[in-house]
């Protein structure tokens, strides 16, 4: 039972990082999908449906838990 328990947190592990399959030309990329984002919150901010969001602080070094890859907004 231990086993599977480990194997499962370690697939979810990889899972976070990134590393269980590589990135597919047809899935676009972060920043398009970043961009869209950004287009729709302020459409819906100009409608009045959603409120102006609060910038966030800068994340630190020692926030950061493992290598992040490059690619990753």
């Amino acid at each position: 039972m231990m086993l599977a328990e480990q194997l499962k947190k370690s697939i979810l592990q990889a899972a976070i990082q990134g590393k269980l399959t590589d990135q597919r030309k047809e899935d676009g990329n972060a920043q398009d999908l970043y961009n869209q984002i950004q287009e729709e919150k302020q459409k819906l901010i100009k409608e009045k449906k959603i409120k102006k969001e609060k910038s966030l602080s800068n994340i630190t070094a020692e926030e950061i838990p493992f290598d992040i890859p490059k690619n990753w907004m």
